[in-house]
């Protein structure tokens, strides 16, 4: 048997650097000594190649559960439960509604609605022109405003059909 595999090397369509930056990233993220014993690091490696590449590669998955010792179930797991995780590169712009409880009350599914009949685009979408990627979140602490929405990390409130089909346009220029 040889020595240990080195994960930066596993077979996937990542580019070469892309393979290198996941390897650093998590490599500049892992926990030593003390720190390790019952610990991961997943998530905070996850944020850092989201905010590095725009979203978690699937093909990056097998190479963490390596460099981790986890599975490669564990590791897609934690990917698909976050919502803050994306798996596909979004739009040049990006437009989270919210959709808890106190927005529904004050009419944020008229306006998911409106988003899909008026533009054709559904929550986890981007429009196929890569302008516009629409999310769903659970609550960003607005709700008095309500409904209210983040912006490109803007948040808006009292959220109107003529103000976000006004943010669409902008956003497609």
């Amino acid at each position: 048997m040889g020595g240990a595999a080195d994960p930066s090397r596993d077979a996937f369509d990542l580019a070469e650097a892309e393979r290198i930056a996941v390897a650093e990233i998590a490599r500049a993220r892992a926990f030593f000594g003390e720190d390790a014993v019952g610990a991961t690091p997943l998530l905070p490696i996850l944020h850092a190649l989201q905010d590095a590449f725009g979203h978690i590669h699937d093909e990056a998955l097998p190479m963490l559960a390596r460099m981790l010792n986890v599975s490669q179930a564990e590791v897609r797991g934690v990917v698909s439960f976050y919502h803050d995780f994306r798996r596909a590169p979004a739009g040049r712009r990006v437009l989270k509604i919210c959709r808890a409880e106190a927005c529904q009350a004050r009419g944020c599914e008229s306006l998911v609605a409106h988003l899909a009949q008026a533009h054709r685009l559904a929550p986890g979408e981007t429009t196929p022109d890569g302008a516009l990627t629409l999310e769903s979140v659970y609550c960003l602490g607005d709700c008095a405003l309500g409904p209210a929405a983040l912006a490109d990390g803007a948040l808006i409130g009292r959220l109107d059909v003529a103000r976000l089909d006004a943010w669409i346009a902008e956003a497609r220029r």
